[in-house]
């Protein structure tokens, strides 16, 4: 029984695992995917959970719960050699592995890029992962409570200062959330006015969001400067160093929250890997999927997602491939399994062929917008397109109804408020009080007769 290895279990992952169990008849293939975290993540949420519109768990779907019929491993990939069809597995906790595959698909997506600008590294943080929105809010949250007990002035402009760097899709939709969210916490606040929050986001380009037109983009820049938040276009971040923001444009503020969303590179694994790569970094792969070479396709290795530079064959892609983003890496995942499934039992493979279906963003609670080809819609109505598109796009019923869920609640009884910033350390608060064993008494010294010698 030939043996499928899927390494990386996000979108393209995930999806692969689901369609091969629904399509491979038992004991047609054994398939086993690794992934270092135990859940796939969908990321179009992560904005929403930052703002406290989903919980956090909500937003991800379990491995073993949704994979009956998938082997699932909870480790690393640190090394792939394809010439003899084997791959190292290095859990959490244990002693590293070789494990022999007839099949290899890397799906191992993509990390956050980032720049070595000053500080960066040691302030900033990413929105890729569920534990990074969840830290992001959090972080929002606490500052307001520290801020209400200072009186006006540096510390408590920089604990209310938030920063996201970055103008695509991802930085402009948690921008809008934290604004939101930030919004909608004044009330509770009676030492603070809205005046005392500040919100930045710095965009190297002339312009935000390249996936909706000009006109598109200019009205979500007018929708947030009447929100209270500010956009630096054609301004480069050039330090950060302690949380001091300083701008090539000679600006410069002090900020505590600064989120960073300026583009994705491919996952480091592949060079720990034979499997050929184009200048970018990224899996070489034919419209097919099939991994291709100098030589032509390399047989049994397969890839799709974040993590390949794939073919779009409409014309529309970047550079000829197309954008990492979900709407692709979910398609891709899916026609990559039936890909598989052709090969095994001799059929062809179909070419990967999706024109884009528009692009849609929230930008804020009531806020939203979305553009396909011309057709643009703005404000509240975008805003409920965007909560269905994405509702209904998350993968399995049971997650689907929960994350609806939460947003009747939210409607009904206002999103949650509170911060468990102290989940950080949870041993803080028993460690404080914790008793501890008294040290040893001294031992008495033993007393000298008058007249001894000394």
């Amino acid at each position: 029984m030939p043996r499928i290895l899927i390494v990386g279990g996000g979108y393209a992952g995930f999806y692969t695992a689901l369609k091969l169990e629904k399509w491979l008849a038992r004991g047609e293939a054994e398939v086993i995917m690794v992934d270092p975290l135990p859940y796939m993540t969908y990321q179009p949420f992560l904005p929403e959970v930052a703002a406290g519109s989903i919980e956090p768990r909500h937003a991800v779907v379990s491995h073993r719960r949704h994979l009956r019929r998938t082997r699932v491993v909870t480790a690393k990939v640190t090394n792939v050699n394809h010439a003899e069809k084997t791959a190292t597995i290095t859990p959490a906790v244990g002693e590293p592995w070789e494990l022999e595959y007839d099949i290899v698909v890397v799906t191992a997506g993509s990390v956050s890029r980032t720049f070595p600008i000053p500080g960066v590294a040691d302030e900033a943080i990413g929105m890729k992962n569920i534990e990074e929105a969840i830290a992001v809010r959090d972080r929002l949250l606490t500052n307001f409570d520290k801020a209400s007990n200072l009186p006006a002035g540096p510390e408590r402009d920089r604990l209310l200062t938030f920063v996201v760097i970055g103008g695509g899709f991802a930085g402009i939709e948690i921008f809008g959330e934290m604004r939101s969210l930030a919004s909608s916490l004044l009330p509770l606040y009676p030492t603070l006015t809205f005046d005392d929050t500040h919100f930045h986001l710095i965009e190297a380009m002339g312009r935000i969001m390249p996936e909706v037109s000009l006109k598109t983009s200019l009205w979500v820049i007018k929708n947030l400067a009447q929100r209270g938040a500010e956009i630096h276009l054609e301004t480069q971040l050039t330090s950060a160093v302690g949380g001091k923001i300083e701008l090539s444009t000679g600006q410069t503020f002090e900020s505590d929250t600064i989120v960073w969303t300026a583009g994705v590179m491919a996952n480091p694994v592949l060079r720990s890997t034979d499997l050929p790569v184009e200048e970018r970094g990224r899996l070489r792969v034919q419209a097919d999927l099939r991994v291709v070479g100098d030589k032509g396709v390399v047989e049994d290795a397969w890839g799709a997602g974040d993590v390949s530079a794939v073919p779009d064959l409409t014309g529309g892609g970047v550079g000829g491939f197309c954008v990492p983003n979900a709407q692709h890496a979910v398609r891709q995942g899916k026609l990559l399994a039936k890909n598989i499934v052709a090969e095994l039992r001799g059929e062809s493979p179909v070419n990967y062929f999706h024109k884009n279906q528009g692009a849609v963003a929230g930008i804020g609670l009531y806020h939203g917008v979305f553009q396909s080809g011309r057709v643009a819609v703005k404000g509240l109505i975008a805003w409920f397109m965007h909560r269905g598109y994405h509702g209904l796009a998350i993968p399995t019923w049971e997650r689907k109804i929960r994350v609806f869920g939460n947003w009747i609640l939210n409607f009904l009884l206002r999103r949650d408020v509170v911060a468990l910033e102290a989940r950080d350390d949870p041993r803080a608060a028993f460690e404080e009080f914790a008793s501890r064993p008294k040290p040893p008494a001294a031992e008495a010294p033993v007393p000298v007769p008058a007249g001894a010698a000394r």
